[in-house]
């Protein structure tokens, strides 16, 4: 370490000794004049929710808690997708029959590309930007499940959607460990300003939003 690397650094230091610090209660004390709670109803936040997911291209498709394993069995069914992924944790009744399931007990990244496309839940959806958070469950499965398949069919419940941002990570007891954010079919349009499909995961999104207990 040169010299004057370390002298900068020792007064680095001697300047943050001299800083009575507490990172709990810096945090609390931070000014939030921000958004903190969404002002729509719940109707609204709904529909909000699915005019950005269809804006961003992706198919959406609403049922009731009753008839979720046959609504996700006639969006499979409708893809003419034959191989999919599916994590471990997913629930037995969405296995539908006549596809090739490849469960994955720890498939490796080839095993997961040969797969047409992947159904999981998710965590949260986010309606002011058509956001669906994953913080990756066992029944969400981990993040390379939902990016190398061509296609994602993902559960969202809509006692999930809120209207903010930060309303989602009210709901975060602490931090998740990793989260992946979705806003539609992947896509980039940094290359000679040409959109592309598929760059950074898969190229098409489905989206079953489940009309549950909405009191929740």
């Amino acid at each position: 370490m040169t010299a004057s690397r370390q002298l900068v650094l020792e007064r680095i230091r001697t300047g943050l000794d001299a800083v009575k610090s507490d990172r709990q209660t810096d945090y609390l004390g931070l000014a939030r004049h921000y958004t903190q709670t969404g002002s729509m109803d719940v109707e609204a936040t709904l529909a909000l929710m699915v005019e950005r997911l269809r804006e961003y291209d992706a198919e959406v498709v609403e049922c009731s808690a009753s008839n979720l394993d046959e609504t996700v069995a006639q969006q499979i069914a409708s893809s003419g997708r034959h191989v999919l992924a599916a994590p471990a944790g997913l629930p037995q009744g969405w296995l539908a029959k006549g596809v090739d399931w490849r469960v994955d007990h720890d498939l490796s990244h080839d095993q997961i590309e040969e797969a047409e496309g992947v159904v999981t839940t998710s965590f949260c959806g986010i309606a002011e930007s058509g956001t669906i958070v994953l913080h990756h469950s066992s029944t969400e499965g981990r993040r390379v499940l939902t990016l190398l398949p061509d296609w994602h069919l993902c559960v969202l419940y809509a006692s999930q959607v809120v209207e903010a941002l930060p309303e989602y990570f009210a709901r975060c007891a602490e931090p998740p460990r990793l989260a992946t954010y979705i806003s539609g079919p992947s896509a980039t349009a940094d290359i000679e300003m040409t959109r592309i499909k598929g760059v950074h995961g898969p190229r098409f999104l489905s989206v079953i939003l489940v009309r549950d207990d909405l009191q929740n």
